[in-house]
């Protein structure tokens, strides 16, 4: 028993164990890239028309910040509508990723990022018969954006069934 507690006050003192290594920021929440979406943070009010199974309405989305700075979170107001997506720069595969969830019971998947024409796109993978969505966030400026949800069944051609025109909230 005295050998165990002297090894135990040795290796309490020893400046090894006091003095831990900082642990580095995790590798894919550094670099440019993690700012890519940063257009998208912020308090938005949301309006849209209405579309086959959607009636014309208006909203409110909050982007942050979260987990370090690693993920960008979104929580969305639509009225009857009410979801949440955490998105982030998943560095091995070089895009981003998402994840949407909502309280009419769905689960979107989706990548991608920005594609060299000044829009952000994030698709989904192609389902039974080719089906495949995407969002896209176009005409973006400091304080309003327009984002589009689509539909392709060959892949090439796509077409809005949802379109919300987004504008940033006045701070006050």
């Amino acid at each position: 028993m005295r050998l165990f507690a002297a090894a135990l006050l040795v290796l309490s003192a020893s400046p090894c164990i006091a003095a831990a290594a900082p642990v580095p920021p995790p590798v894919g929440c550094s670099g440019p890239e993690t700012n890519q979406i940063d257009f998208w943070l912020g308090d938005w009010d949301a309006a849209w028309d209405a579309s086959p199974g959607t009636p014309a309405g208006t909203g409110s989305n909050r982007i942050t910040r979260t987990y370090e700075g690693c993920v960008t979170e979104e929580h969305f107001d639509g009225g009857a509508l009410k979801g949440h997506s955490v998105s982030l720069y998943f560095a091995p595969a070089k895009t981003w990723r998402q994840t949407w969830v909502d309280n009419q019971g769905s689960y979107i998947a989706l990548s991608g990022g920005p594609d060299g024409q000044g829009d952000f796109v994030l698709t989904t993978q192609p389902g039974s018969g080719g089906r495949a969505n995407r969002m896209i966030f176009t005409d973006i400026k400091p304080d309003s954006f327009t984002w589009r949800w689509q539909a392709t069944m060959d892949g090439t051609t796509w077409a809005d069934s949802w379109v919300i025109r987004y504008t940033r909230k006045k701070a006050g």
